[in-house]
C-alpha cells in the first residue's frame, strides 16, 4: 500500500466548560486532523491532539504542524508498506515529536483497517465490545463548584472521576470529594506539579488515607526516583503519565518500581503502534493500564476507544462522551457513553463518519501534500 495524498487541517473547537490544570486554563482547543488517501482510494483519518502551549509537554500545535508537514508526511508518501508498523518505520530517524507521530500513525492504522474490512479495534487485537469510561475534572474556583461537577458526572454514570490537583489545591478538595462520594472510584492527577523535596513528598503522603484509586504523575516527567520514593511510602498506587513516552521509559518505571499503574496516552506515546506495544509490556509485567486523553475531538477519541478494547485496559479510560467537551464534534454520530460505558464500533476503519462540513466551518488552516510523481 502507498499513501498518495495527505491533508493536514488545523481545527479550533470551543469547550462546553473551561478546564484548568495545574498550569493553565483553557476554553477551546486546536488540534490537527490528518487525512490520508491511499492509491486504491481508501481514506484514513487521524488526529494530532497536541496542546497549544508547552506546559504539558514540549510540543505545541505549531511544532506538530511543522514536523508533520516537513518530515513525517513526506517520508510516508515515499514508502510502500503492508502493515502500520512498516509505515511508522519511515520516520524512525525522527527523534521525539510523539504527538505529531501519533496523529499520522493513527491515520495509517485507520487506513489499514479500512482497506482490510476490519474495525480499528479488531485490527489492533481488541477483545471488548464496550469500554468503561471515566472523566477528568479540572481545578474549579471553589470546592462547592468541584462537588457540583463531580455530582454531575456521577449522575451521568461515569465509573471513575479524576480530579486535577496542584500545591494549594489538593488535600482539602480531595477530603471533600471523598466525604461526599466515599464509595466512588476517585483518583487525582498532578501533571508533575510537585517538587521532589522531602517536604513535598511528605505532603503527598497525606493523600494516602483517602483510599484513592491512584495518584497520577505527582512529579516532573521522568523523575522516576521521586515517584519510586513516594510509591515505597504509600499504599495508594502511583500512576505514571508524562514520565513514560517510550518503551524504554516503561522498562525504567518497572525496574525502579516507580509506579503500579500506567496511563497509556496514544498521543503522548507516538501513536497506536507504540501504545499497543506498551500495553503488551505492561500486561506481561502485571501492571494495569488505562487510556488517558487529551480532550481529543471525535477522531482521536475513536482511536482511544479502539485501543481501550485491548485486554490489559482494566481501569476506566478517558473515553467519555463527546458532549462532555464539545457541543458538536467532528464525527457523526458523536461518541456517546451509556451508564459510563462506550460501545466499541464494529464498522470498518474509524467506525464513524467524519463531518467534513463542520471541519470546514472551524478550520484555521489546511494544507494538502501529494506524493511525488515518478516518470
Amino acid at each position: 500500500m502507498r499513501v498518495t495524498q495527505a491533508t493536514l487541517t488545523r481545527v479550533r473547537l470551543p469547550l462546553v466548560h473551561s478546564f484548568q490544570t495545574s498550569s493553565h486554563r483553557k476554553s477551546y482547543l486546536e488540534h490537527i486532523l490528518v487525512r490520508l488517501e491511499a492509491d486504491d482510494g481508501t481514506v484514513g483519518w487521524g488526529e494530532i491532539a497536541s496542546p497549544s502551549d508547552p506546559y504539558y509537554c514540549s510540543e505545541t500545535v505549531e511544532t506538530t504542524w511543522l514536523v508533520a508537514r516537513r518530515y513525517l508526511i513526506p517520508a510516508l508518501l515515499t514508502t510502500d508498506w503492508d502493515t502500520p508498523e512498516q509505515a511508522a518505520a519511515s520516520w524512525h530517524k525522527i527523534r521525539g515529536h510523539e504527538f505529531a507521530k501519533a496523529g499520522v500513525d493513527a491515520a495509517v492504522w485507520v487506513l489499514y483497517a479500512q482497506s482490510h474490512g476490519l474495525s480499528l479495534s479488531a485490527a489492533l487485537g481488541g477483545t471488548r465490545t464496550q469500554v468503561r469510561a471515566g472523566v477528568s475534572l479540572g481545578i474549579e474556583p471553589t470546592i462547592d463548584d468541584l462537588l457540583a461537577q463531580v455530582q454531575k458526572q456521577v449522575d451521568a454514570g461515569y465509573h471513575r472521576v479524576k480530579l486535577k490537583i496542584a500545591p494549594g489545591w489538593d488535600i482539602e478538595p480531595v477530603r471533600a470529594v471523598k466525604a461526599a462520594f466515599p464509595d466512588h472510584d476517585i483518583h487525582v492527577d498532578a501533571n508533575g506539579a510537585y517538587g521532589d523535596s522531602e517536604e513535598e513528598i511528605a505532603h503527598l503522603t497525606e493523600l494516602d488515607p483517602f483510599g484513592l484509586t491512584m495518584i497520577e504523575q505527582p512529579f516532573a516527567p521522568r523523575n522516576f526516583v521521586a515517584s519510586a520514593t513516594l510509591q515505597a511510602r504509600i499504599q495508594t498506587p502511583v500512576c505514571l503519565d508524562e514520565s513514560v513516552d517510550t518503551l524504554d521509559d516503561l522498562h525504567t518505571m518497572i525496574s525502579l518500581k516507580a509506579g503500579r499503574v500506567l496511563n497509556i496516552k496514544v498521543s503522548r506515546m507516538g501513536g497506536l503502534s507504540v501504545a499497543r506495544a506498551a500495553h503488551d509490556a505492561a500486561l506481561a509485567a502485571g501492571i494495569p493500564v488505562w487510556c488517558g486523553g487529551m480532550h481529543e475531538f471525535g477522531i482521536g477519541r475513536a482511536a482511544n476507544v479502539a485501543i481501550s478494547s485491548l485486554p490489559g485496559f482494566t481501569l476506566p479510560s478517558d473515553v467519555s462522551g463527546s458532549d462532555k467537551y464539545y457541543a458538536r464534534d467532528v464525527i457523526v454520530p458523536p461518541v456517546v457513553a451509556h451508564d459510563g460505558r462506550v460501545a466499541v464500533p464494529t464498522a470498518p476503519g474509524l467506525g464513524f463518519d467524519v463531518d467534513l462540513d463542520w471541519i470546514r466551518q472551524n478550520q484555521v488552516e489546511t494544507d494538502t501534500i501529494d506524493a511525488p510523481t515518478h516518470p
